[in-house]
């Protein structure tokens, strides 16, 4: 019991440092309200793009501007006071972390820390001892 309790923490180690940059790409889709680049979401930002919402700005009385640089501030304001209270949706990766916290609860903590730390040892050490705390644990943790 104890040479297969050993092999599991080395194991699990192993999988924290060789796959951690594969989990740490981040997949949130960018948000945009306004104007029609920003709208696809689908493709990536190129320099075409950019260059044609800039003669588009511009082009822009300066009234106008002005008003879409003021609602421009009024979105990003929101945005981040709803991030600050915890209402933005839950991005991909924290759904992703949420899995793998259930099936490997010390990855999911180092993954959402970054680095080893005492968090990543408590969870570590919950989980060979008794899974389900080191799974409740790492929850709380990718979740906070």
């Amino acid at each position: 019991m104890k040479n297969i309790v050993t092999r599991l923490g080395f194991m699990l180690l192993f999988a924290a440092f060789s796959f951690s940059p594969l989990f740490a790409i981040n997949l949130e889709p960018s948000r945009g309200d306004s104007t029609n680049a920003a709208k696809d979401t689908t493709s990536t930002l190129s320099k075409e793009k950019l260059d044609n919402a800039l003669k588009e700005f511009k082009s822009l009385s300066k009234h106008n501007r002005k008003e879409r640089i003021k609602k421009e501030k009024k979105i990003l304001k929101q945005y981040k006071l709803d991030k600050k209270n915890n209402k933005a949706e839950p991005s991909t990766n924290t759904v992703l972390l949420a899995i793998l916290a259930i099936l490997l609860p010390p990855l999911a903590v180092y993954l959402h820390e970054g680095v080893i730390n005492n968090r990543f040892w408590i969870s570590l050490i919950l989980t060979l001892l008794f899974w389900i705390p080191g799974v409740i644990y790492a929850l709380i943790i990718v979740l906070s």
